[in-house]
């Protein structure tokens, strides 16, 4: 078999031996960045714990969870940014000084920033916060920090963006990995003054505002770790930007803004996947439109298709000089850019995957593969970009024009060749908001057999307004090549049976090209649905067997906090780590019933000997649970612990959970006393022979 550039650099990045199809671990697996690397392919191809036979199990199951993280007021943590895992770091500070754990790192929209304990280890429980550090002072109601951060191990270092309330800029963050400490120099301000600073934009004469943007990219970092990548929405007032931070000297180093001109609102880069950066060091990034030409209904006026150097719904390649800065050597734009733009229908919306692939297979071995809200899937050829360096094409509506690897057949919705739409309907004027049909980042896989994969996910959508989410949300592209021939995507396979309404980005893991599984989050509401209070959405983790696309688990209704949208699970060593008001981990119970179900993290584990507890309420608490759990926890379905594991829960665990942890919905309308009870019913078994009642 033989391995894609892609692959073996980021296996070798890793501490990997390679030999045929086999992986062998030599040392530590990291989730450093959004979407498991700069080249952001969304692949842990290291997973040797979790295959399709042991998710399927009733073995696997949610092992622990934090705290609900830090509140601001009345505002509820929110995990926008997808958490990040290092295998081995040895805390500095605190109870747990001088200890080498594996750790947890997590943002909270709020400005907090959290190092977590991934598993037991060394007296250590799972779960418990190692160090905290709050970022931002203000009253609540700014941004906080809502992108991925990014970690280089070299210096010991994770970065963070945050916004300090509503009139502050944005800082960046260099902490310390060990204790949260801030490294000198930092924070750095990506204020106005820094980034109009004569030389630093290198597009025009736009300036950046004095008010923060939105900041929802995840950050990135050069091949070399001394450029920091950080890139921003637009605004009223501002177009879309990219600023690269010099991580030596602590400062704003260059930017590029999406148009020349600040009369020119437009290009918001504002994906949850941020810039992708290649092995070359070449940065990708997306464009988007601006929500004001649909609004105020400015029609193709209101998109400058004739400015020079305005890069609004656009594809963009730059390199970074260490002396100039950045430079422009590569653009795409849809050939229906114009249409989707006046319709706020962003290609932004989509991160980017750089992949490379064996030379000897293609005639177009370096990649890129992005999405968008339209629902169609872009393969370009990144090295060759179609677009010119001075302005965007003409506004076209013949398909066959398209400048992406186009595949050979008619598109049905066109009928004729033309870009693959994979979330219908086709549609150019009814794809934004709650018909938006994609907000994510491609991920890519390469499987045992040598076949090339991209993996995207999204909803098709039905009803009058376009706006009912329905299946299929989840689709298996193959990447075809043949020697000397451009390769094209074609559809491999869909999945029909779930509904996604707002999903994350697809994340795959696998044991080299085996045993792979797709994860994903979904939202479970539409991108309106309100973040804060009674109603916000409880966000659903799935799992399916990505070459059958079979549904191999997914979380119980409730089970997890209220999320951030756009979210991805980190997958890494067995553990399926999820940011939601908190962080909760899921992965394979121990062999045996003795063992504890779920890591302590409240109190002590319960062991198999049980204090005795008053008869009456024991039985109490039998017929409450008979005729309030019993159904769930004995029905043996996917995803739902079963009647012999939660009684190797302790008591305070127990009532914990069902107060104001994940059971809290299922409980509601019970006295405390009946929670009391049925944690005293629970807790009267013995762990090793539990037997649930007779319904």
């Amino acid at each position: 078999m033989k391995f894609s550039r892609f692959w073996i650099v980021g296996a070798l990045a890793t501490g990997l031996t390679l030999s045929g199809a086999t992986v062998a671990l030599a040392q530590s697996i990291d989730k450093l960045t959004y979407h498991n690397n700069a080249a952001r392919s969304g692949w842990n191809p290291l997973e040797t714990q979790l295959s399709p036979a042991t998710v399927t199990s009733p073995a696997f199951v949610q092992l622990w969870q934090t705290p609900q993280f830090d509140s601001r007021g009345t505002n509820e943590p929110r995990l926008f940014a997808t958490p990040l895992y290092v295998d081995q770091v040895t805390i500095s500070a605190g109870p747990h000084a001088g200890k080498t754990l594996p750790v947890i790192y997590a943002v909270s929209d709020l400005g907090y920033v959290y190092a977590v304990n991934a598993a037991a280890s060394d007296g250590v429980p799972a779960g418990t916060i190692l160090w905290s550090k709050r970022l931002t002072h203000n009253r609540p109601g700014g941004q906080g920090a809502l992108s991925t951060p990014v970690i280089d191990l070299k210096t010991q270092r994770i970065y963070v963006v945050c916004a300090d309330g509503n009139s502050q800029p944005h800082q960046a963050y260099a902490l310390d990995l060990r204790n949260g400490d801030a490294h000198p120099g930092w924070p750095v301000a990506i204020s106005a003054a820094a980034v109009n600073a004569p030389g630093v934009n290198r597009n025009g004469s736009t300036q950046f505002p004095g008010r923060p943007l939105i900041q929802r990219g995840a950050l990135n970092l050069s091949p070399d770790a001394t450029r920091l990548y950080v890139s921003f929405a637009e605004a009223s007032g501002s177009p879309g930007w990219i600023v690269a931070l010099d991580t030596e000297k602590a400062a704003v180093a260059t930017a590029f803004s999406a148009t020349a001109s600040n009369t020119e609102v437009q290009g918001g880069m504002w994906a949850s996947g941020g810039p992708t950066v290649d092995l070359e060091g070449y940065i990708h990034i997306a464009t988007g439109s601006s929500v004001q030409v649909m609004i105020k209904k400015l029609g193709l006026p209101g998109i400058f298709v004739d400015s020079e150097h305005n890069w609004g719904q656009s594809l963009l390649r730059l390199s970074d000089d260490r002396g100039k800065g950045f430079s422009l050597v590569g653009t795409y734009s849809p050939f229906n850019y114009a249409q989707a733009q006046i319709m706020d229908i962003d290609l932004a919306s989509s991160g980017t995957t750089a992949i490379d692939l064996d030379p000897a297979t293609t005639s177009t071995p370096k990649l890129l593969v992005l999405g968008g809200k339209q629902g169609n899937v872009y393969l370009l050829d990144r090295a060759n970009l179609p677009g010119s360096l001075v302005k965007r094409p003409a506004p076209s509506e013949d398909s066959t024009t398209d400048g992406s690897l186009l595949p050979p057949e008619p598109q049905p919705q066109f009928g004729q060749r033309g870009p693959l739409n994979v979330f219908g309907p086709y549609a150019d004027k009814s794809a934004a908001n709650d018909q938006a049909r994609s907000r994510t980042t491609p991920a890519y896989f390469r499987a045992a057999d040598g076949k090339n994969y991209v993996f995207v996910t999204g909803s098709a959508k039905t009803g009058p307004k376009l706006q009912t989410s329905i299946p299929p949300g989840l689709f298996r592209l193959e990447i075809v090549t043949a020697p000397g021939q451009p390769a094209h995507l074609k559809v491999d396979q869909s999945e029909m049976t779930q509904v996604f309404h707002n999903p994350g980005s697809p994340v795959i893991t696998s044991n080299g090209g085996r045993d792979a599984i797709v994860w994903v989050l979904d939202t479970n509401a539409p991108r309106t649905a309100p973040m804060q209070g009674p109603t916000a959405a409880r966000p659903v983790l799935y799992a399916f067997d990505a070459l059958t696309f079979k549904l191999l688990w997914k979380s119980v209704p409730e089970e997890l906090g209220s999320g951030g949208k756009y979210n991805e699970p980190t997958v890494v060593r067995g553990l399926v780590i999820v940011g939601t008001d908190r962080i909760q981990a899921f992965g394979l119970l121990p062999a045996t019933s003795t063992q504890p179900v779920f890591l302590p993290l409240f109190s002590n584990v319960a062991t198999t000997a049980r204090p005795a507890a008053d008869p009456k309420i024991v039985q109490l608490g039998k017929t409450v649970y008979t005729q309030r759990c019993a159904a769930c926890h004995s029905s043996g379905a996917t995803g739902i612990p079963s009647f012999a594991q939660i009684t190797s829960l302790d008591e305070t665990r127990i009532v914990e959970t069902m107060v104001s942890g994940v059971m809290k919905p299922q409980a509601a309308g019970l006295k405390e006393g009946d929670i009391k009870a049925i944690a005293s019913y629970l807790t009267s078994l013995p762990v090793s022979s539990a037997i649930p009642p007779k319904l």
